[in-house]
């Protein structure tokens, strides 16, 4: 595997006051219960749509839903994992046990579609402990073998206990952030019938403000051979969801951290590498750059307080409250739940669904093996986790199997958009997970170490966030 140019990673520091966080009781979960069949949403009378007008997406990093929730009650967790001993096609499977660990974690393990290939081994997921860690080339080991104290990431816990875990959903490719907040957009990577993206781009930024010289994305190709550096310049003109919505007049907005192109600020290229749509050409070089994407996600707080909330929104944190491993940094999860309180005490709450997921398994162990692939294009990638936060939603672990298109599927179906024909056309939408007969459950807050008032003083982050 051939080694990519990388930024060096900085070292964040926070010097903070932290709050009590009370300590969560767990127990192991189950293996689950049968994935049930799909049930249609229940369409509002002579609309056509459910009660909700605005879909909220947060999009968090790097994190495989066992290792966030590997003891969550009626969740499919273990706290013992799976790995390799000999080389041969005849290799013993061996027990290795999970290491309970901070949030703030030192890894950024190898989450490229090489190494979730070896991690997946036909199925039988244990080849975690053979990974190659990309800038050194030495095994991994038991390094992916981890799961988060659940004292540290108290309000996703919170936030699963109240409204619904997905216990089955999966990564739409099994790579890392650029592909995976593309799939969040897109719906999937193909560029012809039979080449598609995988991975990341050679350098930053990740998208149409990179240098075309030098800047080229990895493509995986019918059949599943991978070129690292064989693909286009990261100006992309496929179909998105922005087509989608733009064709039906509805509103939207993707909130994101400023992108520097690579001319002004050699040392912040790294910054807003998740403002997926400056990789899409009709966005970058349009109004739309300007009036639908955001140079500072903290907008997200004055759009809801103003009543500018669009009726679908993505957002993607900064650096440091990103739950990204090697940051550093534990501000992750009350960053989502100042996000999920700012709308929980508004006037938006009654007509809202706030969706948590995280991009990527970013390297990490889960024993759930993928569904069977339905296409060539490098998946479905690993378990990961997903929150669904919304008054029509009841308690509960569900168990249904999604993809990252069945949050588009859900968008789509709700202002009948049509599809986009990709991964959204055959996921089975989130919409399962709602109950709209149900009378409008009253909001809650999500009790959380950092203050709202913390994030909106914080500055911005511009430094390179990710390598993969």
């Amino acid at each position: 595997m051939c080694e990519k140019p990388r930024l060096k990673r900085p070292i964040f520091r926070l010097c903070l006051c932290a709050a009590a966080v009370s300590v969560l009781a767990a127990c192991n979960g189950g293996l689950g219960a049968p994935m049930p069949a799909r049930t249609e949403m229940l369409p509002r009378s002579g609309s056509g749509s459910t009660p909700i007008s605005h879909i909220v997406l947060m999009v968090q990093e790097n994190r495989t839903f066992n290792n966030l929730f590997a003891q969550f009650p009626g969740a499919t967790g273990t706290i013992v994992g799976k790995g390799k001993k000999g080389k041969t096609k005849h290799a013993k499977t061996i027990s290795i046990p999970l290491t309970e660990v901070n949030l703030e974690d030192k890894l950024n393990l190898n989450h490229l579609y090489t190494a979730y290939r070896t991690a997946f081994n036909g199925g039988k997921m244990n080849g975690f402990n053979e990974i190659i860690f990309q800038s050194d080339g030495k095994i991994e080991g038991s390094q992916p073998y981890e799961y988060v104290n659940p004292s540290q990431i108290a309000p996703y816990w919170t936030m699963a206990g109240t409204y619904a875990l997905a216990n089955a959903m999966f990564q739409t490719q099994g790579s890392g952030s650029f592909t995976a907040h593309q799939d969040l957009i897109a719906g999937g990577t193909g560029l012809s019938s039979s080449e598609a993206l995988i991975d990341t781009p050679s350098y930053f930024p990740w998208g149409c403000d990179g240098n075309p010289q030098h800047l080229v994305t990895a493509v995986i190709k019918r059949g599943g051979k991978v070129y690292e550096f064989g693909g286009p310049f990261p100006c992309l003109t496929y179909s998105t969801m922005r087509d989608l919505l733009d064709a039906k007049s509805v509103s939207w907005k993707f909130y994101a951290v400023r992108v520097y192109p690579y001319t002004k600020c050699p040392k912040c290229q790294g910054a807003g590498i998740w403002s997926a749509f400056d990789a899409i050409k009709a966005v970058r070089y349009s109004s739309e750059w300007k009036d639908n994407v955001t140079r500072n996600n903290r907008q997200i707080f004055t759009d809801i307080s103003n009543k500018n909330l669009p009726a679908v929104s993505w957002i993607t944190p900064n650096g440091v409250d990103s739950d990204h491993p090697a940051t550093k940094s534990d501000t992750g999860p009350s960053w989502v739940a100042s996000i999920v309180n700012a709308v929980g005490q508004s006037s938006y709450w009654d007509s809202t669904a706030v969706v948590i997921l995280w991009d990527d398994w970013g390297g990490f162990y889960d024993h759930v093996a993928p569904p069977e692939p339905r296409d060539w294009q490098g998946g479905p990638g690993f378990r990961i986790p997903m929150l669904i936060v919304s008054p029509y939603v009841k308690p509960h672990v569900d168990h249904t199997q999604y993809e990252f298109g069945s949050v588009l599927r859900f968008i789509e179906d709700n202002w009948s958009l049509g599809s986009l024909g990709k991964n959204d056309a055959h996921s089975t939408s989130i919409g399962n997970a709602f109950d709209f007969k149900m009378k409008p459950r009253a909001f809650k807050v999500i009790p959380s170490k950092y203050p709202s008032m913390f994030f909106l003083r914080e500055p911005p982050s511009d430094f390179p966030l990710d390598t993969e």
